[in-house]
């Protein structure tokens, strides 16, 4: 395991691919390491100031070494980008609602978009591949299985969580989100590096001691992040100094071709569609935030056209199984446990007594 383990930390410096490597190994250790969830800073060194400022302008705000890149970022991708803050809605919504399980800023689901432009075949000439384009021996560390019959690097869900879980580690050691996204693409040796020869942990302060393309990398994220939340984006919106939330497509109770339901459970959006044959960015308009309501153990006002209402409720228990199992696949018991408590409580997922044999 050891030999392993170095093989993999030479990878990582060498390739510029991400592997995870030790902090310790690189000579550099971290200011702070937070266990458990990791505070939600949010990305501070995108701005002027430490704080975004929802009384001010989002550009006043805007770090002045960004303004070039993100102008000609905008002029090359800002059609594309803002067609997917439309088609992009149930990916957002997926990844956001696992972003938020581990406590990570939503902004990353960014990062997504510019690794593979949320496509879950994407696949780079050095063999990354699904939406977070993961290495395979990334991809094992983390719990996906990768072989000859099945890549699940591809599965969002599971892809997803995956990189929730890196993206964590990375932090706890970094401190910094700016330097993650530098350490995602170029390996966390090459940013330790930067911070060694530059003396610094602010990015704006140690960019060119990093690989060129590990540097675009982020202004790509900042470029991104700008294009999708600077002038009213899909996570906030400001508009004459005030941050709205994102507006919801769920329609009025009194539309008579919806049916409207209360429900709890560990109910997953993706299998609800599967089961209930409705399209994905559909049952998310209709349902905003529906994962994540239910993730914290609470009711939620189920709207569904009226025939896959009646379909709901002929298979509910059906359901709720194969979304549980789904969760289960990916965390163990122990791990539900953990993020859903007393999931094994619910009243839909306790075992019904067998009947006794009559005699």
């Amino acid at each position: 395991m050891h030999k392993i383990f170095l093989i993999l930390v030479f990878i990582s410096c060498v390739q510029g691919s991400f592997a995870q490597t030790d902090s310790a190994a690189n000579g550099i250790a971290a200011d702070t390491t937070r266990q458990g969830n990791v505070e939600k800073y949010g990305f501070q060194a995108l701005f002027v100031n430490k704080e975004f400022n929802s009384s001010t302008s989002y550009d006043a705000q805007i770090h002045p070494q960004a303004w070039g890149f993100i102008q000609d970022y905008l002029d090359r991708h800002g059609k594309n980008l803002e067609k997917m803050k439309s088609w992009g809605i149930p990916y957002f919504t997926l990844i956001d609602n696992v972003l938020m399980q581990y406590g990570l800023p939503n902004e990353l689901k960014y990062l997504a978009v510019i690794e593979s432009g949320l496509s879950t075949n994407a696949t780079s000439w050095m063999g990354a591949r699904g939406p977070w384009q993961f290495m395979p021996y990334t991809a094992r560390e983390y719990g996906l299985n990768v072989n000859g019959w099945i890549d699940e690097r591809t599965d969002y869900f599971r892809s997803t969580h995956a990189a929730a879980k890196y993206l964590t580690y990375l932090y706890n050691d970094l401190n910094d989100w700016l330097l993650v996204i530098a350490a995602y693409n170029g390996g966390p040796g090459r940013v330790y590096s930067a911070i060694k020869k530059s003396g610094s942990r602010d990015f704006w302060k140690l960019q060119y001691y990093l690989p060129t393309e590990s540097r675009n990398h982020v202004k790509k994220f900042i470029a991104t992040h700008y294009i999708m939340e600077g002038k009213g984006g899909i996570t906030t919106a400001v508009n004459d100094g005030k941050q709205t939330a994102t507006p919801a497509f769920a329609p009025e109770k009194t539309d008579p071709t919806i049916s409207v339901q209360t429900i709890v459970g560990k109910f997953s959006s993706v299998v609800m569609a599967k089961n209930l044959v409705i399209d994905l960015l559909r049952f998310n308009q209709l349902n905003p935030n529906f994962d994540a309501v239910l993730a914290g153990n609470q009711p939620f006002d189920l709207r569904l056209p009226n025939d896959k209402m009646q379909q709901f409720n002929a298979n509910r228990y059906n359901i709720l199984n194969e979304s549980v199992q789904l969760l289960m696949r990916f965390y163990g018991d122990d791990g539900m446990k953990d993020i859903y408590p007393k999931v094994s409580e619910l009243p839909e997922v306790k075992k019904k007594p067998t009947p006794k044999k009559k005699s």
